[in-house]
């Protein structure tokens, strides 16, 4: 058996508080009705008369109200008890099955509607098909075989309508009339309770499925997402790794192809020099390798790997020097700490890009790096004496810069007229020890 449905449905809930109330008014009318009878026999001294006519002595007086009011009290308690699980539901039926046979007991078996309500909370609750038949049809054995009519052939007691004797032949009828129609309207109204929980339950699996569809198309556009998400974020891999790769190979290969150059052209005369220099240079080309590597590998340069961006920076510009000669003028106006990992990483390909540019393509033999602060803008200025470029069309090397720089909402200016000028401004997180600068 599956957890009940603990449903708050609005139409049902008022029908079953009505038969609630209505149920409350039948047993309040049949006891009023056989307490007026008993007494009335009493006070007109027929009860010598009546007991002739009857075959079992009815209750007190005093024990039916007690009996039947007060266990229906017990019922509407029980009935308002919402379990969760299959064991305390059981247990509660049982009890609520107890009540109804007190009540039924002290009104000599003359009304058996408060099994109805019963039958209502076990529909109500219970989800499972098979239980809630099972469990229905035991509450309606109970029913019928506690009919009066089926009673009095093991069980000897005294009918409402036996009591009824009391008054005359138009008054039986009438109050006998009464009592029919309370419990036919008392039918009534839990078949309009079936009706409405059925409708009710419909609606709620309706919904139910709607959701189901929306749920699907949901997660059908999620998966669409999902896919397209994947395939962006191979495509800003891709872009990343080839951003790294062109800075660092790029550099060190032009580092190694202006060296060579030079060697060239020194060999003859000055044959430590150029041994010096090949030095510089496979030093470089080292240097390219392991960059090349933690680029597929997605890591940092290597420089920063175990260096302070101002040393990496000093590094990278002195093996650049000794490699191909270029004069580079490096000043720096500020302390390179408290940046985080991006921006350190930023900064370091900003200027490592520009002087690669500078020799690659400006052919440039004079580069100055400046690096200082406005406020809370990082500002880089490189400029080369090379040939500059009166049309100047962004390349892989001025669009990665770029991209890098659009990562951290900076700007790039840059000028071909006079050499070649780079400018980049950056938006920093400065640390608390930059803070106080």
């Amino acid at each position: 058996m599956e957890r009940y449905l603990l449903r708050q449905q609005p139409v049902p809930e008022l029908i079953l508080e009505f038969m609630k109330i209505l149920n409350f008014v039948t047993i309040m009318y049949i006891v009023v009705v056989t307490l007026d009878c008993l007494t009335g026999y009493v006070w007109q001294q027929e009860a010598y008369g009546f007991l002739g006519k009857i075959r079992r002595l009815p209750l007190e007086p005093w024990k039916i109200p007690l009996v039947a009011v007060g266990m229906y009290g017990c019922l509407l308690l029980l009935l308002s008890i919402k379990t969760s699980t299959d064991f305390w539901f059981v247990w509660k039926l049982c009890m609520e099955t107890g009540a109804a046979l007190a009540i039924s007991f002290g009104l000599h078996f003359g009304y058996m509607g408060v099994f109805l309500l019963i039958l209502a909370d076990i529909i109500r609750y219970v989800s499972d098909l098979k239980w809630k038949i099972l469990l229905a049809s035991l509450v309606c054995a109970v029913y019928l075989l506690l009919d009066y009519n089926l009673l009095t052939f093991w069980i000897t007691m005294v009918s409402f309508e036996e009591c009824l004797g009391f008054y005359s032949a138009s008054g039986k009828s009438l109050l006998m009339g009464i009592r029919n129609v309370l419990v036919s309207l008392n039918l009534f109204v839990f078949i309009l309770y079936m009706v409405a929980e059925i409708l009710a339950q419909s609606s709620e699996k309706a919904r139910i499925l709607k959701l189901n569809l929306e749920l699907r198309e949901a997660n059908r556009k999620l998966e669409e997402y999902a896919r397209e998400s994947v395939k962006v974020a191979e495509t800003r891999e891709r872009n990343r790794l080839a951003r790294e790769i062109h800075d660092t190979l790029g550099h060190s290969l032009t580092g190694i192809i202006t060296g060579i150059e030079a060697c060239v052209m020194i060999m003859d005369v000055a044959p430590e020099a150029t041994k010096e220099q090949l030095h510089a240079i496979a030093e470089v080309a080292r240097s390219g390798i392991r960059d090349v590597r933690r680029s597929v590998n997605a890591l940092r340069p290597d420089a920063l790997e175990h260096m302070d961006l101002g040393n990496a920076l000093e590094q990278m510009i002195d093996g650049t020097r000794r490699s191909t000669g270029v004069t580079i003028d490096y000043e720096c106006q500020i302390h390179l700490g408290g940046f985080s990992q991006d921006e350190e990483d930023i900064i370091y390909r900003i200027v490592q890009e520009s002087i690669t540019n500078a020799i690659r393509h400006g052919k440039a033999t004079q580069i100055r790096v400046r690096i200082g602060r406005e406020f809370h803008i990082l500002d880089i200025h490189i400029q080369d004496n090379g040939t500059g470029c009166a049309d100047i069309k962004k390349g892989f090397g001025l669009h990665h810069m770029q991209e890098r720089l659009d990562i951290l909402g900076g700007t790039l200016i840059y000028d071909g007229s006079h050499g070649f000028v780079i400018h980049a401004q950056i938006p920093i997180r400065w640390g608390k020890e930059e803070e106080d600068d």
